[in-house]
Formats: structure tokens, sequence, C-alpha cells
């Protein structure tokens, strides 16, 4: 097995829009434009009780960095937190609706969502953590199957079970789908609705007063005015914050995807979480793989090289272990993106920052924003027009959690 290339996933086709502000007054100034802050620019401007001007800034306009483009683009029911599962329930009922909720005019938008479930593996040590987990999830009302190690060989017979002790299948609402396309469309959808997108690089907030932002400084020259700034920066969302002097436990973590090829037929594989903490899932012929960040980046390190030691080291054994057929495989290309990683627990930071009134925080996902991208979205939408959530409840997700000690911990995949 050879490294063939660096390709990075297909590109997108996105209209630029405004590279300079319309005006310099704004209701709403949402930072970055990826799929956390088109999902609130949607929601936002369709709240038939909002009508603010609102503005998204993204500084990367071909989304060639953006870890929206580069994600995986997963969703899963099975967490072990009430508040996490809430978020997947909302967010794969709207995707299920994104045909029609997000088309425009005549053309509807298709993100090819495919449901085959999640199955995560455990060992004997972890078995007792998992049917808990299982507990929550079924008190949530997720269809997670517990599937013992004996059936678990039976029902998937190219699985290596021999140091497993159960399986936890999902059994529905659980898959992956086309996550620069959801990206994509909520962005056009937003621009319909009268929602500007410019392109530039924020290099200041200025304030009002210590305890309110009153200026977006952008590179080009252009100062906006803003009633409220909502943080949607992702992995640079810790820099933002700092410009208004706030603190934010959020950090570039880099991960990278492997693509690789097999003569292995493996029939009905879901999206697979292993012991190791390998991650799997199928691409039409092909099959896509990674683990969960290994090396931690530094503060200010958002390098996309791919890191190839990771495919020899780690993840081919790992591959060759659970499943034997993939003894025999190439890796086709591979590529590397950042995870918004929250270091307190692994969960989003949504709400009001609670020493800037008109700051707004949605980051820190760890991992999950795109999966959660139209819970946030709406969740936002209501806080922004109503000053309360209505749709869904995120306050568990406030960021007065942090200095409270009061986690949602959840493991970074």
């Amino acid at each position: 097995m050879r490294k063939v290339s660096n390709l990075l996933p297909p590109r997108m086709t996105f209209e630029i829009g405004n590279t300079t502000g319309m005006g310099t007054n704004y209701d709403v100034v949402i930072v970055g434009g990826g799929v956390v802050g088109s999902s609130i620019a949607y929601f936002l401007s369709a709240n038939p009780d909002f009508g603010g001007k609102i503005a998204v800034i993204e500084r990367d306009p071909y989304y060639t960095a953006s870890s929206s483009s580069l994600s995986t683009s997963a969703i899963r029911q099975q967490f072990g937190t009430a508040p996490n599962i809430a978020m997947s329930r909302f967010s794969i009922d709207f995707l299920r609706q994104v045909k029609t909720r997000l088309a425009i005019g005549d053309e509807l938008a298709d993100i090819g969502l495919h449901e085959p479930g999640y199955l995560v593996l455990a060992t004997p040590e972890r078995a007792d953590a998992q049917r808990a987990k299982n507990r929550v999830q079924r008190g949530m009302g997720v269809d997670a199957e517990l599937i013992e190690q004996v059936d678990l060989a039976r029902r998937f017979p190219w699985l290596n079970t021999d140091d497993l002790a159960l399986g936890s299948l999902g059994l529905g609402s659980e898959g992956w789908f086309d996550g620069p396309g959801l990206m994509q469309a909520f962005r056009r959808k937003a621009r319909t609705q009268g929602v500007d997108y410019l392109a530039a690089t924020v290099t200041g907030l200025t304030m009002a007063s210590s305890s309110k932002v009153g200026e977006v400084v952008l590179d080009n020259g252009d100062r906006l005015a803003a009633g409220t700034v909502i943080n949607a920066a992702g992995p640079w969302s810790a820099g933002i914050a700092r410009m208004a002097g706030a603190d934010l436990p959020v950090v570039p973590s880099k991960r990278c995807v492997f693509v690789f090829e097999t003569p292995a037929k493996i029939e009905n594989c879901p999206f697979i979480f292993d012991t190791s903490g390998l991650w799997l899932r199928p691409e039409g012929q092909l099959f896509l793989c990674g683990v969960p960040p290994v090396r931690e980046n530094e503060p200010d390190d958002f390098g996309l090289d791919v890191d190839y030691e990771l495919f020899d080291e780690l993840i081919w054994p790992a591959l060759a272990h659970r499943v034997p057929g993939f003894e025999q495989l190439r890796m086709l290309r591979a590529w590397a993106g950042l995870y918004e990683y929250n270091t307190f627990d692994h969960s989003g930071i949504i709400g009001r920052h609670p020493e800037v009134s008109n700051l707004v925080l949605a980051t820190g996902f760890s991992g999950h924003g795109m999966m959660h991208a139209a819970a946030t979205g709406s969740g936002v939408s209501d806080l922004i027009a109503y000053g309360e959530y209505r749709s869904i409840d995120l306050s568990a997700f406030r960021y007065e959690r942090i200095a409270a000690n009061q986690p949602i911990e959840e493991h970074v995949y």
C-alpha cells in the first residue's frame, strides 16, 4: 500500500457575494459563514417575528479550509447525555425536510441523506458504560439495540468480535449526508431571504462599553455597527471572543480523513465506532475512516497537513483487526480539517455571554457542529427574536456551565 495523493474532497461551487458591506449598520452580525453560521442566518431570516438586517462575515469565501467543507458529515443519536440527544433528534427531523425547507423556487435541496445507523462497539471493560448510555438513549426515545457478542458475530459475519462484549446499533435516525451541500443550501436560502454575505476577515471588535460590542472591524476597512454579534467562527472563535475581552476554551484540533478501497465485500455496513477509537463508514464502493485527534494542536495552529503516519501506525492495524478483510486495501486520498475543540467538555457552547450582553456564542462543538447545525440555528434564532428558546431548549449549553463546573461530557468524536 502506498499513498497516492493528498486530494481534498470534491469542491462545491459557491457564489462569493458582496466583498464589502452594503451598509454599516446591522441588527445582527454573524462571524463565520460555515454550516453553523449559515444555519443561524437561515433560521433567523426566515423567522416572521424578526425583521432585522443580518450580515454574515466569512473569511474563506471559497470554503477551501472551512471545517464544514472538510467534514465527514454524519449524524447519530447515540450520545450519552440528554442535551446532545435532543440536538440530534431535532436535527435529523430537519435533515429529512431539507429538500423542501431549503428549496429555492422549484429547485429542491438534496443532501443525499442515508440512515443505515451507527454501530458502537464495546469491550467487556466498557460494556457497563455502554449499557448505561443505552438507558439514557432509550429514555430519550432513541431506538438503539444492544447486541451481545454471539449475535453480533452472526449479524455482522465480516466483523472480528473476539475481544468485544456487545455492540449498540442505532435502528434509525443515524447515518451520513452531503455536509458541504447542506452548508451551501443554508447559505443560498439565507441569501434569498435578504442576508448579506461579506467576504472579509474580522480584525477587531470595538466596544461601546465594557459589556457591549459596538462595531465589527473588517480587514477591508469596513466597520459594521452591530446590535448583536454571533460568534460562529469555529476553530477561530476563541480569537474572536478575545477581541471582546472574553475567554473561550476552544482550540483548533486537526483530524485527518482517509479514503480507501478494498476487494473485501462488506454487506450492510453501518457507521462503525471501534473500541480502538477508529471510525469507519462506506462511501459508495469506497470507505472513509479516521481516528479522533491524537496530537494536540497549539492554540494558534491552523495547519491542514495530512498526518499520514496515523494511517500506517494506528488506523490500518485497527482496520485489519476489526475487519479481517481489510488486511488488503489501498489508500486513495486523504485530507485534514479542524475541529473546534471545546477543552472543557467536548460539547457546544451556545447562548449569550454573561459579561458581554450582545455577544452570542455558537461554537465549541468538537466534531458535532455539522450534525447539530440545524438545532443550533433554530435555537439561536429563537434567542435573538424572543429572548428565549422556543423550538428547542439549548440552555444546558450556556457558557456559565464552565465556571459552575457542570460539564456535558461527551467523547470528542
